[in-house]
């Protein structure tokens, strides 16, 4: 049974991702050493996971709520969304699919002129519908409520209609072994037709991404063509990187790998 304070620690944690040692310290007039224990037994019940410095939601088979999502590395998404925007050129045919850090680079590429863009997202279809320069096409399909993403097999078979130039996809978590998780399936499928029918793949996804763990396999880094992150915190994940020839772009250390 959780005390109180771990409970409103789950509160907290469920609001924003994640907590830090030193701030659940602060707002409970405890000691470091009390909140580790707390974390660490919140941890020991699968609720929680530990980072450095403090823990992150979302170690199950249920993501985070949308606002929680947008809301972490808000600063770092709209870095690696604007690099990720400077790879496409004008005039050319993209998908951009469900996710945070994906419609920071919708918003980035408001700039851009002649553009096709394909979404099942509709808050890029959103950000995007008053550029008069951006042809925007939206997927039909199941529209979830939590975070306006359209899935579904609706909308696989729309995407299978198209071959893009460039596909911009987010994951919800980088395993070690190169593998790009999320957690719904359904959400999956249409990723994987978008990999299908793009010739060159943009993975854009926040280092946190590396904290967490999600069920479904969407793909493999070796599927990418180039990786988008403020920093790459695996080198495991940067060798997999260079041995299959996908270009890692790290924002925060403003250097780009190319194998």
């Amino acid at each position: 049974m959780l005390s109180e304070r771990q409970n409103a620690i789950m509160e907290l944690a469920r609001g924003d991702g994640r907590v830090s040692v030193e701030a659940l310290a602060g707002r409970f007039a405890v000691s470091v050493q009390t909140i580790r224990k707390d974390l660490n037994e919140l941890c020991d019940a699968r609720l929680l996971s530990r980072i450095h410095g403090g823990a992150v939601l979302g170690a199950g088979a249920e993501n985070l709520n949308y606002d929680a999502r947008r809301s972490i590395a808000a600063t770092e998404k709209a870095a690696i969304g604007k690099a990720a925007a400077d790879l496409i050129p004008d005039r050319s045919s993209l998908f951009i699919n469900i996710g945070t850090t994906t419609e920071a680079a919708a918003r980035a590429l408001l700039h851009h002129s002649g553009l096709m863009v394909i979404t099942n997202n509709l808050n890029v279809a959103h950000a995007l519908r008053a550029s008069p320069e951006i042809e925007v096409i939206v997927a039909g399909g199941l529209i979830r409520r939590s975070d306006g993403g359209i899935v579904g097999e609706a909308a696989v078979d729309f995407i299978r209609q198209f071959k893009v130039d460039f596909a911009v996809i987010g994951a919800s978590a980088i395993d070690e072994d190169g593998a790009l998780l999320d957690f719904d399936y359904r959400e999956v499928r249409v990723a994987q037709a978008i990999i299908a029918n793009a010739r060159h793949v943009v993975l854009v996804s926040d280092s946190t991404k590396f904290e967490r763990t999600a069920p479904v396999r969407l793909a493999r880094l070796e599927q990418i063509g180039t990786f988008v992150t403020d920093r790459c915190p695996s080198e495991r994940v940067r060798e997999l990187c260079q041995a299959a020839g996908v270009r890692l772009i790290e924002t925060s250390v403003d250097t780009d790998s190319v194998a």
